[in-house]
C-alpha cells in the first residue's frame, strides 16, 4: 500500500491545523487530521460554479466572488466559464492555502493564481463583503463550511447572520445570485435565505461524477423581484 506523504502543515492562530497530504497521485487537505476535500472528489466543487455562474454565461466583463478557495476546483470551472474579459476575486483566510495552491497544485490545476482575470483577496469574508459597494458582483460562489451548523472555525457562524446575508444581499447586482456548497441538505438554513428575502433554489449534487448518491447540496439564492 502506498503511504500517505504529509506536504505541508500549518497552525492557525486558533490552533487549527491544516494539513495537504499527498497519496496514489491525490492531494488531500485535512484539518485536525480530518479530511477536508482532495483532488479525486470535486465534481461538486465544480458544479458550485455552473449553478452561479449559470445566469451569466453571455455577460461580458463579469465580476464574480469566490468564498474559500480550497483546492481551487471551484475557481478553474468559473475560469472556464466566464471567459474574458471577467474578474473573478477569491477570498481566503488561510495565508498557507493560497501558497499550496501556487505549488502542490500546481500539477492538477496549473498556475490559476496567475490568471490575469484572477484576484487573490486574503482575508475574512465578513470584512471583505462588508467593504464591498453595492452592486459588485454578479455572482457569489461560497465554499466556507461543510454547513452552518457544521462550522469549520467558530468565526464564521456570522457569515450565516441575518445581517450579513443583507450584506450579501447588496453585494450583487438585482439580477445577480448567490450560490452555496454544502455537504448535505440545511433545510433551516435554506428558510432563514428566504426569510431574508431570497428566492432559492436546490441543486442534489454528487461528490463524484460517477457517484451513486447525491449527498452534497447547492443553494442558489436569488433576490425577490
Amino acid at each position: 500500500m502506498k503511504p500517505y506523504v504529509k506536504l505541508a502543515e500549518s497552525v492557525m492562530p486558533d490552533g487549527t491545523i491544516y494539513s495537504l497530504h499527498k497519496h496514489d497521485g491525490r492531494i488531500y487537505l485535512k484539518y485536525n487530521s480530518f479530511e477536508l476535500m482532495s483532488t479525486s472528489l470535486t465534481f461538486s466543487e465544480q458544479q458550485l460554479a455552473d449553478v452561479g455562474c449559470e445566469r451569466i454565461l453571455e455577460k461580458v466583463g463579469a465580476r464574480v466572488l469566490i468564498g474559500g478557495l480550497g483546492l481551487g476546483f471551484t475557481l478553474k470551472r468559473t475560469l472556464e466559464l466566464v471567459g474574458s474579459p471577467a474578474t473573478v476575486d477569491v477570498a481566503e483566510l488561510m495565508p498557507p492555502l493560497i501558497e499550496w495552491n501556487r505549488t502542490h497544485l500546481v500539477e492538477h490545476n496549473g498556475p490559476l493564481l496567475e490568471d490575469p482575470r484572477t484576484k487573490i483577496i486574503q482575508g475574512d469574508l465578513f470584512d471583505i463583503v462588508s467593504g464591498k459597494s453595492a452592486g459588485s458582483y454578479d455572482a457569489l460562489l461560497l465554499d466556507i463550511d461543510n454547513t452552518p451548523d457544521d462550522l469549520i472555525t467558530k468565526g464564521n457562524a456570522r457569515l450565516y447572520s441575518p445581517v450579513f446575508l443583507q450584506k450579501l444581499k447588496n453585494v450583487i447586482t438585482p439580477e445577480g445570485c448567490i450560490a452555496y456548497w454544502l455537504s448535505e441538505p440545511a433545510p433551516k438554513f435554506k428558510k432563514l435565505l428566504v426569510k431574508a428575502g431570497f428566492v432559492v433554489e436546490e441543486f442534489a449534487s454528487k461528490p463524484h461524477e460517477k457517484s451513486k448518491r447525491s449527498r452534497h447540496c447547492i443553494l442558489r439564492a436569488r433576490r425577490k423581484s
